[in-house]
């Protein structure tokens, strides 16, 4: 395990790292490609039908019993609406009028969109100058985006903004009310995406009922990003972070853009417009900041949470 926490001598830690950060940047590429055949609801409910029967036969397997607390499931209900049903509409509807890569691109704000909120929502979080600084890093480089109208309509931009703040939110809650009551990370992901799956079963006559146009892409997209992308990709992430610890596994954060730029040029034929790398580039720089991996000699204990890997991406 040592040998893992450095990262030294693993390579299957490493081999999962890459392959985490491959299937999170891809998330972005297969949403637009099922939305050639299918609507964001259904996009939705697609993945999460995947993800969560992933997950049972991971906890089947596994022995992972479900909580028993009614308390827990009324926080993991809440946490299925933030942290998956309404992201996930919201990535899928911001795809019909963004490309791909820039959907990826605002992913990116998670972190920056959790410090907010955990500034504003636990008040004995005290923000470090690198904090601080970090945001508003991080912040002007959504101002490039979105002032200079980056490949994609204002309110489309606003769509993938609203849905990093619900994984903002989502990561607060979970280390407030859920965290403290010592689930297994496999627990809570299974019952909160069964959750979520069965909120979009019920709500699919009313949400999702245009008609469906499958095609071995749109099919071939769906699975990949529910099995994959919402699934396994929350097992590898735990195992990153068991063996990394969370700063290091949360570096994966860093290469979800530029998997998801270069996948959108390469496979979509989308353009990039310079203001886009350069935003990218500030969004990042202004995590890495806050997080304080720019400072070299004694750097400052982080007082917030880092939760910049999650499922569902």
């Amino acid at each position: 395990m040592a040998a893992g926490r450095d990262g030294s001598g693993n390579g299957r830690v490493l081999g999962q790292f890459i392959v985490l950060a491959l299937v999170w940047g891809a998330s972005f590429l297969f949403i637009k490609v099922g939305l050639e055949g299918l609507s964001p609801p259904q996009v939705v409910l697609g993945r999460l039908l995947a993800g969560a029967v992933t997950l049972i036969i991971v906890s089947l397997v596994g022995r992972h019993r479900p909580p028993r607390d009614r308390a827990v499931w009324g926080h993991l209900a809440v946490v299925s609406v933030l942290m998956s049903i309404s992201p996930f509409l919201l990535f899928a509807w911001a795809e019909q009028h963004v490309p791909s890569g820039l959907a990826s691109i605002y992913n990116a704000t998670t972190p920056l969109m959790t410090i907010l909120v955990a500034l504003a929502a636990l008040p004995g979080e005290r923000p470090t100058r690198a904090t601080l600084g970090g945001l508003g890093l991080g912040f002007a480089g959504v101002l490039v985006l979105l002032g200079l109208g980056a490949g994609g309509s204002a309110l489309g931009q606003a769509g993938c903004l609203l849905a990093a703040l619900c994984y903002g939110i989502s990561y607060v809650y979970l280390r407030k009310f859920i965290a403290p009551r010592g689930l297994s990370s496999i627990t809570i992901a299974t019952s909160q995406l069964c959750l979520a799956a069965s909120i979009m079963l019920v709500l699919t006559p009313f949400v999702a009922r245009t008609p469906v146009q499958l095609s071995w892409r749109v099919v071939l997209s769906i699975g990949t990003l529910g099995i994959a992308g919402t699934g396994l990709a929350y097992i590898w992430n735990t195992n990153l972070i068991q063996a990394w610890g969370a700063t290091k596994a949360s570096t994966v954060t860093y290469l979800i853009p530029v998997v998801g730029v270069l996948l959108g040029i390469i496979l979509l034929g989308e353009r990039l417009s310079w203001n886009e790398p350069v935003g990218a580039l500030l969004v990042i720089a202004g995590i890495a900041l806050s997080q304080g991996r720019l400072r070299r000699r004694r750097p400052v204990p982080e007082p917030l949470p880092e939760p910049a890997t999650a499922p569902g991406r």
